[in-house]
């Protein structure tokens, strides 16, 4: 089994980091991983994407063009990203900064303010790790646990005073996506 997985947005929002903590996370657990990060020169507030692919058996090609799943947290990536999407797959979209719903029937959507959770939850930065919750609730590739165990990990020495908030975020994301109607 090789699933695929896009995550997007623009540089600051942290899809680069959400798509590290997934491939540790699959990589501690024993899967074979890529992850491949892009990002434009501007950095923050340009665009930032990353790829990860997750197997149980080794990966021929870290090169991804349709991938399983995407999160897109804002509106150039849900443009770039949507038509991508493999026929049955997931779509994470973040309608906190996305004005138009996804156009696609053939694959299951999951709407999710992220930006207003990551607020509620004291901390807008903790939006990557609401947009993951959400897209593990739809489509287990790994378990929050052991997620929460690759922030546990992976988490710089600089952050773990956020390592509780980060697990808090991906458990409300998840519980967000369940609930919603897609």
């Amino acid at each position: 089994m090789q699933t695929e997985i896009i995550i997007a947005g623009f540089g600051g929002q942290g899809a680069l980091f959400a798509g590290q903590v997934l491939a540790y996370a699959a990589m501690d657990s024993g899967h074979q991983v890529t992850w491949i990060p892009s990002y434009g020169p501007e950095m923050r507030g340009g665009t930032a994407n990353c790829t990860v692919i997750i197997a149980d058996e080794e990966i021929g090609s870290p090169l991804v063009l349709n991938p399983k799943a995407a999160i897109v947290l804002n509106l150039p990536s849900l443009d770039k990203y949507e038509p991508l999407v493999v026929p049955g797959g997931v779509l994470v979209v973040n309608t906190s900064l996305v004005n138009r719903t996804a156009q696609r029937t053939d694959i299951e959507n999951v709407f999710i303010p992220v930006n207003e959770i990551a607020e509620e939850l004291g901390n807008r930065r903790l939006l990557n790790m609401v947009a993951l919750g959400a897209l593990l609730a739809k489509l287990p590739v790994l378990s929050l646990d052991e997620v929460e165990k690759g922030l546990v990990d992976h988490l710089p020495e600089r952050h773990k005073r956020l390592l509780e908030v980060n697990k808090l975020a991906l458990h409300r994301g998840a519980e967000y996506a369940l609930q919603a109607v897609t």
